[in-house]
């Protein structure tokens, strides 16, 4: 179990014109394909969930997912932070973003490789000690990447130095499992700083994965 929620916190780790840099919302149906003879994929689908919600404002990020263990993940850049919320607790388990926890071992960048909701998209694949991550971005939906610049956790930083851009699609493999997320909605939109606060009242611990 300790190795599964380790692969969960680190999995959970993803512009209305041209040059600036996105706000707002984008949806993903999210796919597993399992390598652990003990679950299928239908289960890592639903812990995991098939739909998640990714909105982002600044240098501050939320991803919420549909799955039955999973609900959602908070990034506070101001305190470099990674917070979990999985069902199974009240707290929410935060993490040291800075902390990579992974080596990557090869970084490679393809041009032109497939079409995302329309969108023209590069590829950046990073070979890592975990598994193999591929990346698929169009410069349209663009960060400032100096925002992360500490968030090494889950490598992306990594990826994100490569890019400058968030991912409308990407396949994570890993030991047990390889995921696939592909974007299905891009929405610009103002969203309220509050949305990137902590809810009232919930209780945090430092995550020990």
């Amino acid at each position: 179990m300790k190795k599964i929620s380790t692969i969960v916190l680190t999995i959970l780790t993803v512009a209305t014109v041209y040059g600036q840099n996105f706000e707002g919302k984008i949806t993903y149906q999210n796919s597993y394909k399992s390598k652990n003879p003990k679950m299928t994929d239908q289960l890592w689908t639903s812990m995991m969930g098939s739909k998640q919600e990714y909105l982002i404002k600044g240098g501050n990020y939320k991803s919420i997912a549909n799955g039955t263990l999973v609900q959602w993940q908070l990034y506070i850049n101001k305190d470099n932070k990674l917070y979990s919320k999985m069902s199974n607790s009240e707290k929410a388990f935060w993490s040291d973003a800075s902390v990579q926890g992974d080596k990557i071992l090869k970084t490679e960048i393809n041009k032109g490789v497939t079409k995302v909701l329309g969108y023209k998209c590069d590829e950046v694949i990073l070979t890592c000690k975990s598994g193999v991550q591929k990346y698929y971005f169009n410069s349209a939906l663009s960060v400032d990447t100096k925002l992360f610049a500490n968030h090494k956790f889950g490598n992306w930083f990594e990826y994100l130095s490569k890019s400058n851009s968030l991912p409308l699609k990407s396949v994570i493999e890993t030991a047990q499992f390889t995921m696939q997320s592909v974007a299905t909605e891009v929405k610009p939109v103002k969203l309220d700083t509050k949305t990137f606060e902590l809810p009232v009242g919930i209780k945090t611990e430092k995550s020990s994965y």
